[in-house]
């Protein structure tokens, strides 16, 4: 009885365990068909292939008039008139100010008078030299009497020469009080009132700034990476490097600029280079001092472009979600510069590519997808 009864319990035993491997498989095997049987992600894609995108670097540039000259008083005197109006253009020779002319007038007739007593001592010194020439050549007098009057009528010509420097000096001294525009531009504030007392020594010497700004310029730097992307571009007779210039507003300037300036050494602080555009400015729509956004075009490539809403992030750097064989894979890129709404890709896709476009939250590596061509 005792055999019987261990034999007994070592079937139940193996009956129990039976039934618990069985009850396992089958378990194991309706989570398998119910993994099989679930619905593949709904997406929108697209193939992407190669285009032509622009070159292009982007900075921060600041306008500045191609001239700006400050307007200097060159005497001492009062102001006395102010004959513009502020923010005018200007030509070149135009009148900005008078400054009292009535001592260098005088100045410049007690010049004129001096030089007269000259001119007429060194015509007596000239008639006395010829006299004691002629009695030296018959011995009535002294060679030595003879040497001095020539050395009297040198002096007198020397002295004609001084009085006559002095009345330029005065004349240039009068024409100094008319203060006229020394280039064609836009005036700025008058930094002196009427009746102010100036001098060209010290700060009151400064009466006015005048600006051209058709053409404008603008200065921008460039990385030391940009700057020989830039240059490889330049030597290529094909592609014409064009400056496209853009307000804080948004609003893109119609005209593009050219390059006329490239510095020839890096920034050691920033890692820079120096560059300078011109642009047309007819209408004076940029104004001096103004922040602009700058883009530099240089040609054209092939490259891919994705949406930028395609383009995710994470610890290894961009990729996108790619659509191969029903599945969702993803895929590292390298990714360059913004075009649009589009994100130029240098790495990681090549031509024929399906990238996924939506309901990429919903994606983890091998998810089934069902791929809906993007319009």
């Amino acid at each position: 009885m005792r055999k019987l009864f261990i034999v007994a319990a070592a079937l139940a035993a193996c009956l129990q365990l039976a039934a618990c491997t069985n009850g396992d498989a089958k378990q194991k095997e309706t989570k398998g068909d119910a993994k099989d049987a679930a619905p593949a992600v709904a997406v929108s894609a697209m193939e992407v292939a190669l285009r032509e995108v622009p070159v292009s670097f982007e900075a921060v540039g600041r306008a500045e008039g191609s001239r700006e000259v400050q307007v200097r008083a060159r005497v001492t005197g009062i102001l006395e008139r102010q004959m513009y109006n502020e923010g005018d253009a200007v030509k070149a020779g135009a009148p900005l100010f008078r400054i009292e002319r009535a001592p260098f007038e005088i100045e410049l007739q007690q010049a004129k008078g001096a030089l007269a007593q000259e001119v007429s001592r060194e015509k007596l010194a000239r008639q006395e030299l010829e006299r004691l020439k002629g009695l030296a050549d018959r011995r009535a007098i002294s060679q030595k009497e003879a040497d001095q009057a020539e050395s009297a009528m040198q002096q007198s010509v020397a002295t004609v020469q001084i009085a006559q420097a002095r009345v330029r000096q005065a004349e240039l001294n009068l024409s100094y009080t008319s203060v006229d525009a020394p280039i064609g531009g836009i005036t700025g504030r008058a930094m002196q009132s009427i009746g102010s007392l100036v001098a060209p020594n010290n700060d009151s010497a400064i009466l006015t700034n005048i600006t051209r700004a058709d053409p404008l310029w603008v200065r921008f730097s460039l990385s030391e990476a940009e700057f020989a992307r830039l240059r490889s571009y330049e030597k290529d007779e094909t592609s014409k490097v064009q400056v496209r210039l853009e307000s804080a507003d948004g609003t893109a300037y119609p005209t593009p600029g050219r390059i006329n300036f490239s510095g020839s050494t890096v920034d050691q602080a920033t890692g820079t280079v120096q560059m300078r555009a011109e642009v047309d400015n007819p209408r004076l729509q940029l104004l001096p001092g103004q922040y602009l956004k700058v883009r530099v075009v240089a040609g054209t490539r092939q490259a891919i472009v994705v949406p930028q809403t395609a383009v995710g992030q994470n610890q290894a750097g961009r990729f996108v979600w790619v659509a191969a064989d029903g599945k969702a894979a993803q895929r590292q890129i390298r990714a360059g510069d913004w075009l649009g709404e589009g994100w130029v890709v240098l790495e990681g896709l090549k031509p024929g590519d399906t990238v996924i476009l939506d309901n990429l939250a919903r994606l983890r590596p091998g998810t089934a997808v069902q791929v809906k061509k993007a319009g």
